[in-house]
């Protein structure tokens, strides 16, 4: 359930967004410790676009309500604005936004082509800059690649396709020990997308896939929401991480509600 592996990738890294330490362990550290755990914009929107899927509801109508409900969640300053405003045109945006909410689209659709259109749908209602779509369309289909048993190999071959080394200054095609010392963090979907991919990529399994992430002083809540449903897919589920515990611990009973429609 790629939406599930969103969310608790969502609330893992939330602890680390803003309050990384340092010399942070990554390798041992508790997976879910510290005062900042708990779910983030990036769970309301994606459990927002999964209601309004299921629903056969209007996407910005419940991406509106469901997201005024959780005011305080984490939302950028411009999409903080187109949900709590009069104004809900798209303004151009390439930040990450689109591609952490995405997760359902990617384990919904059977089809190929619809579960692409269906990715460019979500993003472009904001995020309508050409960097904005491709994130959330790359990111749709790593899980509906992922879902229909496609290789490690071959997802990465086409998020690299996709972020190119040469154009893409955190391409996936960069390892994590490249990318450690340099990488600041980054909002964008070309900043993030690509390097989340590759976090999942050098992972063996969801716990590891997250510890790559601690790894990075990133925007590490998007960047599980963006991986995570690639994690759980590929790996068919959590392993040893108490995902059903955490999930009852740090959601509410609405959004709880969503996440098993």
């Amino acid at each position: 359930m790629a939406v599930k592996g969103a969310v608790l990738g969502d609330i893992l890294g939330a602890q680390f967004e803003f309050d990384r330490p340092k010399d942070l362990d990554w390798k041992n550290v508790p997976l879910a410790e510290g005062d900042a755990i708990g779910f983030t914009d990036d769970t309301v929107m994606t459990l927002a676009i999964k209601k309004a899927l299921i629903t056969g509801a209007d996407l910005v109508e419940t991406m509106v309500s469901v997201g005024r409900e959780y005011p305080f969640s984490g939302y950028g300053g411009r999409f903080y604005n187109w949900i709590n405003g009069d104004n809900h045109e798209p303004y151009n945006s390439w930040g990450n936004g689109s591609a952490m909410r995405v997760a359902f689209v990617g384990e919904y659709y059977e089809d190929f082509d619809e579960m692409q259109r269906m990715a460019e749908a979500t993003a472009v209602v904001s995020h309508n800059h050409p960097e904005g779509i491709k994130g959330a369309v790359v990111t749709a289909t790593c899980i509906w690649m992922a879902r229909h048993g496609k290789s490690k190999q071959e997802i990465y071959d086409y998020v690299l396709e996709q972020y190119p080394i040469d154009e893409y200054e955190y391409s996936t095609g960069y390892s994590l020990d490249e990318i450690r010392p340099r990488y600041k963090w980054n909002e964008s979907c070309q900043g993030s997308v690509p390097a989340a991919m590759r976090c999942f990529y050098e992972s063996t399994d969801y716990e590891s896939f997250i510890r790559n992430i601690f790894s990075l002083e990133c925007d590490s809540d998007t960047f599980g929401a963006i991986a995570g449903g690639v994690a759980e897919e590929f790996y068919g589920g959590f392993g040893s991480v108490d995902v059903e515990g955490m999930l009852k611990k740090y959601l509410d009973e609405e959004l709880i509600t969503i996440l098993k429609m």
